[in-house]
């Protein structure tokens, strides 16, 4: 910055001259995140085979054409976008003052315009069309030709620097000391912005918390054949660790491609909104090689276990996918897909270590599973009853459809403890517990935190994963320890 204009520029907010203009990008600027990669997650979302057009638009007109492709394959939703606090406030600090606003960006301009109309902080619009990519230098041309040099740009990358270069003042928004150099070393003169990272409520570094590590102990699952069937060998333990790592690397391949696909939907969300793709915490360009590195890592240790589990393992991926593009939508096929995902873990833990599933088990597995997958619907529904929506966002139920799905909960609960109850009393738990009635203790636990779930989520109380929700549940922590306690027990 030049030194005899640095107290003008740089006491607080800005000030214009009488009309003067401020030109406000958008992608890392104005949003913690890229509209070219919303919208093509937004339209793979609506169809799998949109990126295929996409490639195609890319391959026959460039970036300004896939730009195009992808802004006439989806609508954006520019009220949940995660906008950046002080930008905002810089514009109707301007505004205010006297200034003009115009929204210069490289986005197609179609969702510029529906960006800016959300807004009504913009005086004009500019954006990429299917001819012209308004990035880098071109963007500066349009500039010079539109509005002359004393302007103030406000920009967050090294494409912006060929803007800097071209008009008299300059902001950098969230730039890393590299460009801020580089921006300081152009003739504009140059101020700097913070922003401060988006309200997680989370330490942990934004990629782990994509991969969602509080999940993986879904996938403690896989060790249960093993301790249903007393096979305590180091050979099965080792067996069953390795799968459990194979499925924890694909199952947060998954979660990442969900949690892209779902955007609109989580930002609507109370709590799903902190989510790091969501939030701007991680850029979504991430995302295209995060999902597929898991995935491969994931099949690579698949392949050291054999083919039964490779199969296990591939079909729980292709349910998984189909569930993040459409079942997710289904109302009741999604709890039933859900509860399916579950129960393959316990198929995943068998086909590892060549140990046989039991019926009771198979059955168990599938009513307690459809019953904490019915809880996750549940405290959604309820969240949308107390913010006054009438639908989920995302998901085929309607509020109204809270009681229903809450009777899916409870049934599907009991039926499980039925189960267990049932087993107690068989022939083939006398081969493995030498006082299977203590097994009783187990079922009145279970029958009493299945109980407890269910009301808490009807009360608004449940976290909206029953399975993370039991980890910080301190009396869910202790029927958990009863359970494990009253089965060893058992054994004795």
């Amino acid at each position: 910055m030049k030194q005899d204009d640095a107290a003008a520029f740089s006491g607080g907010q800005p000030q214009p001259r009488q009309g003067e203009w401020l030109l406000c990008d958008l992608d890392g600027t104005l949003i913690a995140s890229d509209m070219l990669d919303e919208s093509f997650w937004a339209a793979s979302a609506h169809n799998p085979l949109a990126p295929l057009g996409a490639a195609r638009a890319l391959a026959s007109g460039g970036r300004s054409g896939l730009k195009a492709q992808l802004a006439g394959l989806t609508t954006v939703a520019p009220e949940v976008l995660p906008y950046r606090a002080p930008v905002l406030e810089l514009l109707e600090s301007w505004r205010a003052a006297g200034g003009r606003c115009a929204l210069v960006t490289a986005s197609d301009e179609r969702i510029a315009r529906a960006i800016a109309d959300h807004l009504g902080l913009f005086d004009a619009v500019h954006g990429s069309t299917a001819g012209q990519n308004l990035k880098g230098a071109a963007k500066a041309a349009f500039i010079l030709e539109h509005y002359g040099a004393q302007v103030t740009y406000v920009g967050d990358s090294a494409a912006d620097l060929a803007v800097w270069q071209s008009v008299e003042r300059g902001i950098t928004v969230a730039a890393p000391q590299a460009l801020r150099r580089k921006a300081e070393a152009t003739p504009a003169q140059i101020l700097h912005m913070e922003t401060a990272p988006p309200e997680t409520g989370h330490r942990l570094p934004p990629l782990l918390r994509a991969l969602r590590p509080h999940q993986w102990l879904k996938n403690l699952l896989i060790f249960l054949p093993m301790l249903a069937a007393h096979a305590l060998e180091l050979s099965t333990f080792l067996q069953s660790l390795v799968a459990f790592v194979a499925f924890s690397l694909v199952a947060s391949s998954v979660y990442v491609l969900n949690d892209l696909l779902d955007l609109a939907a989580d930002r609507a969300h109370p709590r799903k909104r902190h989510r790091p793709f969501a939030s701007g915490a991680l850029p979504l360009r991430t995302g295209f090689w995060l999902a597929p590195g898991l995935v491969l890592a994931g099949f690579a240790l698949a392949l050291t276990l054999g083919p039964v589990f490779l199969a296990v393992m591939a079909l729980y991926y292709a349910l998984t996918t189909a569930y993040s593009f459409r079942l997710k939508r289904l109302a009741i096929l999604d709890i039933c897909t859900l509860a399916a995902l579950y129960a393959m873990r316990v198929v995943a833990g068998g086909a590892a270590t060549g140990i046989e599933l039991s019926a009771w088990l198979l059955a168990f597995t599938i009513f307690l599973f459809f019953s904490l997958a019915a809880v996750k619907r549940q405290a959604e529904l309820v969240d949308n009853q107390a913010s006054g929506r009438e639908a989920a966002a995302g998901r085929g139920y309607r509020t109204e459809d809270l009681m229903l799905v809450s009777m899916m909960a409870v049934a599907s609960g009991y039926l499980s403890v039925l189960v267990m109850a049932l087993y107690v009393e068989s022939e083939a738990v006398q081969g493995l517990y030498a006082t299977p009635q203590a097994l009783w203790g187990a079922c009145g636990v279970l029958l009493y935190w299945l109980s407890r779930c269910v009301l808490l989520t009807h009360r608004g109380e449940m976290h909206d994963d029953p399975v993370v929700f039991a980890l910080r549940d301190r009396t869910s922590q202790v029927c958990m320890v009863l359970i494990l306690g009253l089965f060893t027990a058992g054994s004795f």
